[in-house]
């Protein structure tokens, strides 16, 4: 049988990590779908929740989106009655964001799902593995957990 192509490419930490990451991103991308919502979109909710009230453009900032992008997503989010646009309290100039009711449980949900097809994704690990490796992961990504 012929080795597979690329083994200089696929013996890279860089691709495997690529190759690892798209496998866990179809795995929950799989998971919200069954809930109606895209990867976005949980994104988003989950930073309302964490933020509300919050501004538009604060929230943009946050989850480092496009402030365009991020007017779709809350009016795709709005029209189903995720979240609510009101004034901010703070400066009536700008839009405040919140979750609704439907938001919050529907957030919960996600939350579920996403953590169930991360199980999935680590399955091949022990408990023990996968704490070690959460722990390499947030020390080469350059966040701080």
């Amino acid at each position: 049988m012929a080795e597979a192509p690329l083994p200089a490419i696929r013996s890279l930490p860089s691709w495997l990590l690529g190759r690892a990451a798209a496998r866990g991103r179809a795995l929950v991308a799989e998971a919200l779908a069954a809930e109606g919502l895209k990867m976005w979109h949980h994104v988003v909710l989950s930073a309302v929740r964490d933020l509300a009230p919050v501004a538009q453009a604060d929230l943009g900032r946050g989850v480092r989106l496009d402030p365009k992008d991020v007017v779709g997503i809350l009016n795709d989010l709005q029209s189903a009655g995720l979240v609510e646009r009101a004034p901010d309290p703070r400066d009536r100039r700008k839009n405040a964001v919140s979750l609704t009711e439907e938001g919050a449980r529907l957030l919960v949900r996600c939350e579920k799902a996403a953590r169930e097809a991360n199980d999935e994704l680590l399955a091949p690990l022990s408990a023990a593995e996968r704490d070690q490796f959460m722990g390499l992961l947030i020390r080469i990504s350059g966040t701080d957990g």
